[in-house]
């Protein structure tokens, strides 16, 4: 299962500075299909089963299904 960041603040911190750079991962400087939320890397890292832990912005968190 993937959700939100518990943290309000920090969600909303995260949602505004996508919003301000077009939907790219505020973390990353390249701005390419696989910075853009949700990044590439998070999308590999969810595809392993045994990976549970924030993506690199820490926007989403996933629990081992």
């Amino acid at each position: 299962m993937i959700k939100l960041n518990e943290n309000k603040e920090v969600v909303q911190g995260l949602r505004d500075a996508m919003k301000a750079n077009g939907g790219y991962c505020p973390c990353r400087r390249e701005h390419t299909p696989d910075t853009k939320c949700m990044c590439k890397e998070f999308r590999d890292q969810i595809a392993d089963p045994e990976f549970e832990g924030y993506c690199h912005c820490m926007l989403y968190y996933k629990t081992k299904d």
